[in-house]
């Protein structure tokens, strides 16, 4: 690990600065619809469903334009890109507090999304990716620890600021902090280095290289459907596990208390990954991980459902969640090189944002046709496809 220097002075800034504008831009754009969407569909009396479709779509436009922003940073950096991303989120979240129908509303998530995809963690991996190269693995990992608290912050933070000024104040508020903070740091704090282009002043022994896999080949597709598969479960979780939960029986508080664990375990994975598996190849790292999170469906399904049991499982798949959230930086890394690494973050990308925008509504549709039991074994079975995609890859 660097110097507490190198955090403030050399390349690693870039982690520290990250670790700030992550946990902002994911606590004002990612976090708050569950908490605002409910209030916002009142207001202008749509269905929670309909209004919740507008940030489906963002994640959906997100999606599609993920690798063109990968791109642009392997080109320009993300010094120039991510401060683009925070303006426009600051200018979307404006948007909606002003908007007045359905297409202003539906348009402003859309700019949104191109917001997130130009500010949440693939374009920060790929710009980590640029200034370190094929050395980002443990700047990837560092980074995570920070945006694990994201949530922690962001739930406590948009409560207290809706009960404070309303849910159109909370996001002028974070439109605020957007443009006033997390842009000037990406502007003027984020290095402007590139690995490609520093050649060490002495040479360094190293082990034989790995040898790297086409970026068009079959791997590639297995690592993005792995990817994309995975996407599904966190997205219907975080609508529908703590309500499914409820309606299994546990009591409202006793429910929040249980998704408390989420952060905390996300942490706790990803401090091991960096302590304990860092050695491993990352492609073991995701393995393990989506195991894990088969093998928590599978406890739920096995044993009788109770408070601890249920605890257990939001545990597991916080943990998994956390080493998966690594795994979309260092797999592609460690399989496919740091070269061209910001477009290839974007093409995984792509498909996963793009499922993850499908994830809540095909989950809330099954769950009410059908029943909670048969949604959760859906997304089990999401779980079970990435874990297929990731054993079948052969790494060189």
């Amino acid at each position: 690990m660097p110097t507490p220097r190198e955090f403030i002075f050399g390349p690693w800034r870039a982690v520290s600065v990250l670790g700030v504008t992550e946990i902002l831009s994911w606590g004002a754009l990612f976090y708050p619809p569950v908490l605002t969407v409910p209030l916002i569909a009142h207001d202008h009396g749509w269905s929670r469903s309909f209004a919740m479709g507008g940030f489906s779509a963002s994640l959906f436009v997100g999606g599609l334009v993920s690798r063109y922003v990968g791109a642009t940073i392997d080109r320009f950096g993300g010094h120039l890109v991510m401060p683009f991303g925070s303006l426009l989120g600051a200018a979307g979240l404006v948007g909606l507090v002003t908007a007045q129908g359905a297409v202003a509303y539906f348009a402003m998530w859309m700019v949104l999304g191109v917001a997130m995809a130009a500010s949440l963690y693939d374009p920060a991996f790929a710009s980590l990716g640029r200034i370190f190269g094929a050395a980002a693995r443990a700047p990837i990992t560092t980074l995570t620890l920070a945006g694990g608290f994201a949530s922690t912050v962001s739930w406590p933070a948009t409560q207290f600021l809706i009960e404070a000024i309303g849910w159109r104040g909370c996001y002028l508020v974070y439109a605020a902090l957007l443009a006033c903070v997390a842009a000037p740091l990406h502007a003027f704090a984020l290095p402007r280095g590139h690995a490609a282009r520093a050649a060490p002043a002495t040479p360094v022994p190293q082990r034989k290289p790995t040898a790297l896999l086409p970026v068009n080949g079959v791997a590639f597709a297995l690592v993005a459907a792995g990817f994309a598969s995975y996407a599904f479960v966190p997205s219907a979780l975080s609508a529908q596990l703590l309500a499914i939960f409820q309606r299994f029986g546990l009591a409202p508080t006793t429910v929040v208390a249980i998704g408390m664990l989420f952060g905390p375990a996300q942490v706790l994975a990803r401090i091991c990954e960096l302590t304990v598996a860092r050695r491993l190849h990352p492609l073991w790292v995701a393995r393990f991980a989506v195991g894990l999170l088969v093998a928590a469906f599978a406890v739920l399904a096995l044993f009788h459902f109770s408070a601890g049991l249920a605890a257990l499982f939001a545990v597991m798949y916080g943990m998994a969640n956390g080493l998966l959230t690594i795994a979309r930086g260092t797999v592609p890394l460690a399989l496919f090189g740091a070269s061209g690494y910001g477009r290839l973050v974007g093409r995984i990308g792509g498909p996963f944002l793009v499922v993850q925008a499908m994830a809540p509504v095909v989950l809330t549709y099954v769950a009410d046709r059908a029943s909670d039991a048969v949604g959760l074994t859906l997304v089990a079975a999401f779980a079970g496809v990435a874990l297929v995609c990731f054993a079948l890859i052969r790494a060189n």
